[in-house]
Formats: structure tokens, sequence, C-alpha cells
């Protein structure tokens, strides 16, 4: 039987006349690679918005494994087990990698990331999440030093550092190299491999088939379609979502 981790019941945002989320009632699988997908404006990032607590949606029920988080505050939210990306990478451009992902668990301070020893293991947890993703060579670097990809990665070991139990990704194939793409996506294997859970928004076809077991489809705010690969790729509705006919 599937288990449901994260879920939205009648989920609803507006800005203006215009409903970017519309009574979108959704399931991601506990355990599984989710996926996200929907032509441009269809919503998703709002959702993820609303369902991390960036922005309070209007109407609807957000739970985590049955906890109601509708509304929450985002840090409450990745307390609960909830962590995630955006599609515009969120760093600190004149900090080093490693005190970038240092500052996802302490305070964005030099001198206080650092120079504690009751923070040394810390700091040894982080540089063991720069070598997992590949960017251990760059610890002093500074952010802004970092190609694209790399940035990316580097966001996606703050994630981490948290230790959450779902992981929420925001286009990290986006504006990214192919061979930086397969170590994103071989991250997100082994790490799911490990019993994270991921909710993966991509507009990447090819990588989102390949890598998601369960694909929930978006159109103008709502879910118009969910399953396996192999189904959503078939189901009329989505063709018609993407394809116009």
């Amino acid at each position: 039987m599937t288990r449901i981790g994260l879920a939205a019941t009648g989920l609803s945002k507006a800005f203006g006349g215009v409903r970017a989320v519309d009574d979108a009632t959704v399931e991601f699988h506990h355990g599984k690679i989710n996926a996200l997908i929907g032509p441009n404006g269809s919503g998703k990032t709002t959702f993820f918005n609303c369902v991390t607590g960036m922005i309070k949606p209007d109407s609807g029920r957000v739970t985590y494994y049955d906890a109601d988080i509708t509304g929450k505050a985002p840090h409450r939210i990745a307390r609960a087990g909830v962590g995630r990306s955006f599609q515009l990478c969120r760093i600190f451009p004149r900090m080093t990698a490693l005190e970038n992902v240092l500052a996802a668990v302490r305070p964005p301070s030099r001198a206080r990331l650092l120079a504690s020893a009751h923070h040394r293991g810390d700091v040894a947890r982080a540089r063991e999440l720069l070598s997992r993703v590949g960017i251990e060579h760059l610890e002093s670097s500074e952010a802004r030093a970092l190609s694209y990809g790399q940035q990316k990665l580097l966001e996606l070991a703050g994630v981490l550092m948290a230790d959450p139990d779902t992981i929420m990704l925001d286009e990290p194939a986006g504006g990214v190299n192919p061979a930086l793409i397969e170590r994103i996506a071989a991250l997100v294997r082994s790490l799911n491999a490990e019993g994270k859970t991921f909710i993966v928004v991509e507009h990447n076809m090819e990588l989102v088939m390949s890598l998601s077991d369960h694909v929930i489809v978006f159109d103008r705010g709502t879910q118009i379609s969910a399953g396996p690969p192999s189904v959503v790729q078939q189901d009329p509705r989505v063709l018609e979502a993407y394809l116009g006919i």
C-alpha cells in the first residue's frame, strides 16, 4: 500500500484576478521520487511556495504525514522535515562554499560559523556534504566564483545539512550542463535509495521520465493527471496541456 507523505487538499492561491493555484488536491508518495510537471505558468512554483510556507494559501489544507502544516512559517516546516531548493539559487555570494553550507543550520555570520569548537561537528558534516555533491575542492571559494551548476550543488548541500526527510527541488536541471545534470540525477537516486523522499519540479522531460517513480501534472493551477511516467506521458489530457492536441 502506498504511503502518502506530503499532501494538499483544495489548495488555492490567487494574485489579483489570476488563480495561480486553483483548488489543487495532490498526494506525494513517501520514499519515492515524485515529479511535478506542467507548462510554464501552470502554478508549480506557487504551489511549492504555498506548501513550504513562503506564501500563505487563500484556502485549502497542507499536511505532512497527517500533521497540518498549512500556513506555518518556513522554518517550522523545515524543522518538521521538509527541505527545499529554489528555481534561482539562494546562496550567500560573498561567503565561501563551506560557510554557505554551515549557514543552513547556523546564523550567517562568518565570526560565528567557524570559530566555535562547539560547532566542529557541523563543520565536519558540512565538509562531508560538499564531498557528497562533488565540490569539496571548492570549500574555500566564494560562492559567487562557482559556476551556476556548482551553485546548484552547493544549494543542495545546504538543504541536506538540515537532514530533511523530504526534499523539494525546484528546477534542479535548469541552466545546468549535461554532465552536472547527470551528477544531480545520480545524487537524487542515491539519496532516495537511502530513504529520502523527493518532489521535483522540472521541465527537462527526459530527466523526469528517467528519474521519477510518480509524476503529477499541473495545468492552470490544478492537477490534471498523476501516475507512473509511462502512464502519464500517454494521458490525452497531458498531451493537450503540453502540445494542444
